[in-house]
C-alpha cells in the first residue's frame, strides 16, 4: 500500500465517541464480501440504488476488477476495525472525450451512518482527483434520497439535471438527480 492510497482521519464529531481512527485504503478482493453486504443492506430501503434484489459476491467480482488504483479506484474506509463504507469511481461514459469525468458511488454500513464516513470518503475522492486525471465528478442520486443530496451539495456538487420518473421502485415512479462538480 502506498502512502497515497491510505489516509488516516480522526473522527471527532460531537455525537460520537472521541478520536476514532478512520483509515481509507484501496479495496482488495478479500474486502468484497463486506462491500457487497454494505450494498445489499441498502437494497430494501429503495433510497440508494435501483437494484431490486441483493447481489452475490460472484455477481460483483467483475465490477470489482474493473476498478484500478491509478484510474478508477475502489476505496474502503475502516473504522473500529471493520469496513464502515466504500467509495467507487468509475467511468461516466466510455467515449474518450469523457475520460476525465467519473461517476461516484458511496455506501456506508448502517451501523456507521451519521458518523462522517460518506463525507470523509467523498472528501478523499475529491482530494485524489487531480492525481487520477479526473476533471469532473458526477453522481446519480435518487430524488427522494434527501440525505445524500444534501451531503453532495455540502461538498460543492450542484444539481446538473433530473431524469423524471425513470426508476420504478415497488411500483412507485422515482426521479434520478444528476449532481456534478467540476474539478481543477
Amino acid at each position: 500500500m502506498t502512502a497515497e492510497s491510505a489516509r488516516h482521519v480522526e473522527d471527532v464529531g460531537s455525537h460520537r465517541p472521541p478520536l476514532q481512527k478512520m483509515t481509507i485504503r484501496d479495496a482488495v478482493e478479500p474486502d468484497l464480501p463486506a462491500i457487497v453486504d454494505i450494498f445489499n443492506a441498502t437494497v430494501p430501503t429503495r433510497t440508494s440504488t435501483a437494484v431490486m434484489e441483493p447481489v452475490s459476491v460472484d455477481e460483483r467480482r467483475t465490477w470489482f476488477h474493473e476498478h484500478s488504483a491509478d484510474r478508477h479506484p475502489l476505496w474502503v474506509l475502516e473504522l473500529d476495525g471493520q469496513i464502515a463504507g466504500w467509495l467507487s469511481l468509475h467511468s461516466f461514459l466510455t467515449r474518450c472525450a469523457y475520460r476525465g469525468t467519473v461517476e461516484v458511488s458511496v455506501y456506508v454500513h448502517e451501523q456507521f451512518r451519521r458518523r462522517g464516513v460518506a463525507r470523509t470518503l467523498l472528501e478523499h475522492g475529491i482530494a485524489q482527483a487531480p492525481r487520477l486525471g479526473i476533471t469532473a465528478m458526477t453522481g446519480l442520486i435518487m430524488g427522494h434520497n434527501a440525505a445524500s443530496l444534501e451531503l453532495f451539495e455540502r461538498l460543492g456538487f450542484e444539481r446538473w439535471g433530473v431524469l423524471p420518473s425513470v426508476a420504478r421502485l415497488d411500483g412507485v415512479a422515482r426521479d434520478i438527480v444528476i449532481v456534478g462538480r467540476p474539478l481543477p
